[in-house]
């Protein structure tokens, strides 16, 4: 068996899912760095992406990669923070302890930090872009465990709650659709 091989756009260290291609970027799970990883990402002249998270992603199923997301048309992206005077005890948790001490998250309880569009749709880039580089706009500390990413356009929302290894998509109670709920009761 090769040690590392790269078949469809995704990438096998010693048979463990480890990245993926993106153009001239490959994406791949920190946990995989080291020198022959690189050399021979860079002997296929691809630019590793060092990114947590990832390999568990793969394993899952989720589609990733530029294949997936050129398709999909860039969504603008609200990053929601809780807000300064919260419960500090509400602040960093899991989504499981969340729901668990305080109830489902509510946008009540937060304010927005960043609301524009970044080059991409996938939670994890916008993780990394929110964490290493903030976008201009970006008014809050680096996205954490606890906070929410927005993702919208015309269509709608989707709400994502950053927790303890990746996301997890949550309704955040949208208000327009509970007064519409509401009404036609």
């Amino acid at each position: 068996m090769p040690g590392i091989t790269l078949k469809n756009g995704l990438i096998s260290y010693y048979g463990n899912p480890a990245g993926y291609t993106e153009k001239e970027k490959a994406v791949v799970d920190s946990i995989f760095r080291n020198d022959e990883l690189t050399a021979w990402l860079k002997s296929r002249s691809l630019t590793p992406q060092w990114t947590d998270g990832v390999m568990e992603r793969l394993a899952a199923g989720e589609q990733m990669g530029g294949m997936a997301e050129a398709a999909a048309p860039l969504k603008n992206v609200r990053i929601w923070q809780l807000k300064p005077d919260t419960d500090v005890y509400r602040k960093f948790i899991s989504y499981e302890e969340t729901v668990r001490q305080f109830g489902e998250p509510s946008p009540e309880h937060y304010r927005v930090a960043y609301d524009g569009q970044l080059d991409t749709n996938d939670l994890e880039a916008i993780y990394t872009r929110c964490n290493v580089n903030h976008p201009p706009g970006y008014d809050g500390h680096s996205l954490s465990m606890s906070d929410v990413v927005e993702l919208y356009d015309a269509e709608g929302s989707e709400f994502h709650f950053c927790d303890r290894f990746g996301f997890q998509k949550i309704s955040f109670g949208e208000p327009e659709q509970t007064q519409t709920m509401g009404m036609s009761m």
